[in-house]
């Protein structure tokens, strides 16, 4: 997949699955250097929407790959992160989102729980690590003034934040198996592994 002859060449940054639940249907979702997010679906070989956050993408994930498009998390340069609700495809504004200004720097990684698809972590480049939740609004969609259907955001909180190290924390990852057991990797040469307690609390 590359741009058409005569369109400008971007850096992409990050790439992530999703919306494989089934055999058949699949997205794969890419992050450039200039903000631009697209979204392009393997089973038709097309572009389905695309954004732009004004700041290099640096990481995007999907809340959960295996399962109709449910939430969508990228992260920027800046220390901004945008949730984009893919439930609900609006023809002309397109998905919901909300953003939050995390860490005030590069934002490297985001990862969602396996146990929990609303909880996420974010590394950031000032080497911390921070805990969130997404809460759903009381309806996801409503129909606009012309009778479509159009996505409602909800909104994002802080669980829980920890600086490890002087340096970005670029790489990060949960265990599948024992809930809030994880791993990330630092430019300080270190790998930590570490646990988050009182998830089933949250």
């Amino acid at each position: 997949m590359e741009p058409a002859q005569g369109e400008s060449k971007r850096d992409c940054w990050t790439v992530a699955f999703g919306n494989a639940y089934n055999q058949e249907e699949r997205v794969v979702c890419a992050g450039y250097d200039n903000g631009d997010i697209k979204l392009f679906d393997l089973k038709t070989m097309s572009l389905r929407w695309e954004t732009n956050i004004k700041n290099g993408v640096c990481s995007v994930e999907f809340d959960r790959k295996d399962v109709n498009m449910n939430k969508l998390v990228a992260t920027s340069l800046e220390g901004k992160f945008h949730v984009f609700d893919m439930r609900t495809q609006h023809p002309t504004k397109g998905f919901a989102s909300v953003s939050e200004k995390a860490h005030k720097s590069t934002i490297w990684q985001v990862r969602h729980l396996p146990q929990n698809r609303d909880v996420f972590m974010t590394s950031g480049g000032a080497g911390s690590l921070h805990l969130w939740k997404y809460e759903y609004p009381a309806q996801r969609s409503k129909k606009d003034s012309e009778g479509a259907e159009m996505g409602v955001a909800g909104s994002v909180s802080l669980l829980q934040n920890v600086t490890l190290s002087t340096q970005p924390i670029s790489s990060l990852d949960w265990s599948p198996d024992k809930k809030g057991l994880c791993v990330c990797g630092a430019f300080d040469q270190t790998v930590r592994v570490l646990i988050v307690t009182k998830l089933n609390k949250v």
